[in-house]
């Protein structure tokens, strides 16, 4: 099963939900703003990316730039601020096999398939 955390408004990641069905992928789809991941499963999908937490985020979003910019936070700390604020995890982030891949561009995620 491939797992997507999908934001319905986001051009890249429809095309990579549309990616995956054009690929016949069994897809579980995780509507992270409506469901944010917990602390450990965000973890996880960082450990899996092979990034850092401040990787992820996506520092052109209004709230991270009135409260987190220019701010220096523990990994810990920002895993704990995607969590609360889900908005600024960056999308879409597939997952399949304990591998993950960031669908920026959707074709990434054509190496974890």
């Amino acid at each position: 099963m491939t797992k997507i955390f999908h934001n319905p408004r986001c051009r890249k990641s429809r095309e990579t939900l549309q990616l995956l069905a054009d690929k016949n992928e069994d897809v579980e789809i995780v509507e992270y703003l409506n469901t944010p991941p917990t602390v450990s499963e965000l973890k996880d999908i960082v450990r899996l990316l092979g990034i850092k937490p401040e990787q992820l985020l996506r520092k052109g979003e209004a709230i991270f730039k009135e409260e987190f910019k220019g701010k220096e936070l523990s990994d810990d700390e920002w895993i704990e601020v995607m969590v609360a604020n889900p908005k600024l995890i960056e999308r879409p982030i597939v997952i399949k096999n304990g591998k993950a891949a960031l669908g920026r561009p959707p074709e990434n995620v054509l190496d974890i398939l």
